[in-house]
């Protein structure tokens, strides 16, 4: 793949996680001639306003963030594709925009350690999951956000209170009915202790079958000193990154549709050339 044909990707972190952290990220695309960039959650960046009680956002909001980087991407350079990374809360963002009907959906997704969090699907009935959870409408009523322990930064209440409810009632912030149509690799950490097999699979049924391929990144392929869990992947990334890279490579059938609908063209009549069932790869 050259650099000219190369997708644009943006990164969408984690809950609390700075755009500083995905550094290495960067760098790795940049091996392989992709261009990245992050797109900041709100409120943690320096010079953001922090979350307060006067300081308050949504889920939609950072959604809405996310859908004018996109469309700030493809005015910048139109001959690219975008591929949306998200990592975590950040993958919740990338289901909420890619159905969108104009030049504010991506072309293709890759997911890093993402889930529904249901508290049934955690061990020993999830009770701490489901303790936190109950705790958030609690605290964010009495302080106006949720503080600092916990997260490793403060969030907003109302982003909160959804997270809450996904936890308690599987309840989520995208529609699970919507099946995400563009091509979905949905990375799976094989140390995460954030994300069950269930949770990682409740999920994914938010992609459409035939879009879907999961892999799992598995410790024996980290490099000397990586990691697989939830958030330290990022510090040595080049196996998720090469993995992204042969991924894409091969959707080139996917995005022929992709084309169709971003020009407002029915892509009913064109046969994708995937199984009806996700590719799942141990």
């Amino acid at each position: 793949m050259t650099t000219d044909t190369a997708p644009i990707v943006l990164i969408s972190p984690a809950m609390a996680v700075p755009a500083r952290f995905y550094r290495p990220l960067v760098a790795a695309f940049a091996e392989h001639g992709w261009p990245a960039t992050v797109v900041a959650r709100r409120g943690i960046e320096p010079g953001d306003s922090p979350p307060s009680r006067a300081e308050d956002w949504s889920y939609a909001d950072e959604a809405a963030d996310l859908t004018a980087a996109v469309r700030a991407a493809r005015a910048a350079m139109p001959d690219r594709y975008v591929v949306l990374l998200g990592h975590s809360l950040g993958a919740h963002l990338a289901a909420m925009v890619a159905n969108a009907s104009d030049d504010g959906a991506p072309d293709g997704v890759v997911t890093v350690a993402a889930s529904v969090p249901f508290f049934r699907d955690y061990p020993h009935g999830g009770v701490v999951e489901w303790a936190i959870a109950a705790a958030v409408p609690i605290v964010t009523g009495i302080v106006g956000h949720w503080p600092t322990p916990g997260f490793g930064a403060p969030a907003p209440r109302t982003l909160m209170r959804q997270w809450a409810r996904m936890v308690r009632r599987r309840q989520t912030p995208f529609d699970g009915d919507a099946k995400v149509q563009v091509p979905t690799l949905a990375i799976r950490l094989d140390a995460d202790r954030l994300v069950t097999p269930a949770a990682a699979r409740e999920f994914e049924r938010t992609v459409q079958p035939d879009s879907l391929t999961v892999w799992t990144y598995t410790a024996d392929r980290c490099p000397p000193g990586g990691s697989v869990d939830h958030v330290r992947w990022v510090r040595t990334p080049r196996p998720v990154v090469e993995r992204a890279v042969d991924w894409w490579r091969t959707q080139a059938g996917d995005r022929k549709t992709s084309d169709r609908a971003r020009r407002n063209v029915s892509s009913v009549a064109y046969t994708m050339p995937s199984a009806a069932s996700p590719i799942i790869e141990a």
